[in-house]
């Protein structure tokens, strides 16, 4: 970051003999108004013309032209982003529907006016490090509060809703009622996956409360087309026994923060947030009431389908998909067995069955946490997270593998990964390499029996 702060230094000092000026824009001057670190450096270069800082720039050494009509730019080794002023139009419904003009003499009011919110237009001097705040962004920044800059700009770009959404939940924003209202009037069905996708993603693993991502649209009555399966949990009864915190919603609300608390831990925080998000999908479908009694037997099943369709809308990677429904299926499981006291042998089956064993504990957690029960349960953490050790000490210990078959005289058939398996399943019950090699061999040599009278 320093170094690309001395080359955006640089740069402004190369223009400034050019009659130009550069200026910090966006998050980075927003960020550190907050006292927030800031992972981008953006600059916006005004009052020379894309020939004169191309010519700068080249003298500088790897200059990118990461969209020329766009005047954007960048330099080889250096994370700074360069953009030049320019005018921008809507030509269509989606996120990439703009015709773009640079124009170098815009000026600053007029280029910081195509920004979203207020507190993203403000601006820094390079040289001075004077802040330009058309807006009353720095106002905003000190309420808390998102506002919209322009009333006709702003609903060109749909996406500035999920954006809307996410900056609340990060940085605890609370959006205004002029911009929530303009929000209410916007149609997002043509955004990209990809721009919802990144969106989402901010939210979950960035936000230290997610749940405001959600509620925000919820507001803006945004949660469709693109988190219908969210919507749906909400007025889904549980049993205030179990579920004090209220309906299904209240409940994934409370789960995903409290998923958002241990993600630092998690091995695929992507998938955890996402399986918080999905883990009671299921509910919508299998929640019955009889004689005043609400159950939801089978939810963990029924929660497939729906999570399957929210994750082929909004996911573009597979094996996360894979994932989020493995601890979805699997997400009732570890708190059952906690209150039951199950055996070394049942836990490390199931830990066996996920995909990310560590992974499966938290969400289990989450679960728990965000769950209020009159009389409380007990605390499952102690439970699992020693089971969770026991499961990984098992692991690490030497098992059978296709190598040892073979070298006790098997031939790789189609009884070979069943004896894998097998094998595997004596592992975590806790037997030792050479008693479980042993059975493994007097277990072929039943299959091999029972295939010899069939044949």
């Amino acid at each position: 970051m320093t170094r690309d702060r001395e080359t955006a230094r640089r740069i402004a000092q190369e223009v400034q003999p050019l009659g130009g000026s550069v200026y910090y824009v966006g998050g980075c001057v927003r960020d550190r108004l907050l006292g927030r670190e800031s992972k981008d450096l953006d600059i916006e270069v005004h009052g020379v013309t894309p020939q004169q800082l191309e010519i700068v720039l080249d003298r500088m050494g790897g200059r990118r032209t990461v969209g020329a009509s766009f005047g954007v730019y960048g330099l080889a080794g250096c994370g700074l982003d360069i953009a030049m002023p320019r005018r921008e139009a809507a030509v269509g419904r989606g996120h990439r529907d703009f015709t773009v003009e640079v124009d170098p003499w815009l000026g600053p009011e007029r280029a910081a006016r195509r920004r979203d919110f207020t507190v993203n237009a403000l601006m820094e001097d390079v040289l001075t490090g004077q802040v330009l705040d058309f807006f009353g962004g720095r106002e905003d920044l000190r309420r808390g509060l998102l506002r919209h800059v322009d009333d006709h700009s702003f609903p060109e770009d749909p996406l500035r809703v999920l954006r809307g959404a996410q900056f609340a939940a990060r940085f605890g924003f609370t959006v205004a009622e002029e911009t929530v209202a303009l929000c209410r009037t916007m149609d997002l069905s043509a955004l990209s996956r990809e721009r919802v996708e990144g969106e989402l993603q901010k939210a979950l693993l960035q936000a230290p409360r997610p749940s405001i991502f959600f509620r925000t649209l919820d507001t803006m009555h945004q949660l469709r087309p693109w988190f219908t399966e969210v919507q749906r949990l909400q007025g889904v009864p549980q049993p205030p026994r179990y579920h004090g915190e209220g309906d299904v919603w209240e409940h994934t609300m409370a789960v995903l923060d409290t998923a958002a608390e241990l993600r630092p831990q998690a091995a695929q925080p992507m998938a955890l947030m996402l399986a918080a998000l999905a883990h009671d999908f299921g509910k919508v479908a299998a929640t019955t009431e009889s004689g005043g009694v609400i159950h939801a037997y089978g939810h963990e099943e029924a929660g497939l389908p729906p999570a399957e369709d929210f994750l082929r809308r909004v996911i573009g990677e597979k094996a996360l998909h894979r994932c989020v429904k493995n601890l979805v299926a699997l997400h009732m499981k570890p708190n059952a067995m906690a209150l039951s006291g199950a055996s070394v042998k049942s836990t490390n089956r199931l830990l066996d069955a996920a995909i990310e064993p560590g992974d499966l504990i938290l969400l289990a957690l989450a679960d728990h946490r965000g769950s209020r029960c009159d009389p409380p349960r007990p605390d499952p953490e102690p439970f699992l997270r020693q089971r969770l050790e026991i499961y990984r000490a098992a692991m690490a210990r030497p098992m059978v593998t296709g190598s040892d078959l073979i070298s006790a005289g098997l031939t790789p058939d189609r009884d070979f990964s069943q004896l894998l398996a097998y094998a595997r399943k004596l592992h975590l019950a806790g037997l030792d390499r050479e008693a479980a090699l042993r059975q493994t061999l007097a277990y072929a040599r039943k299959l091999s029996k029972k295939h010899q009278k069939e044949g």
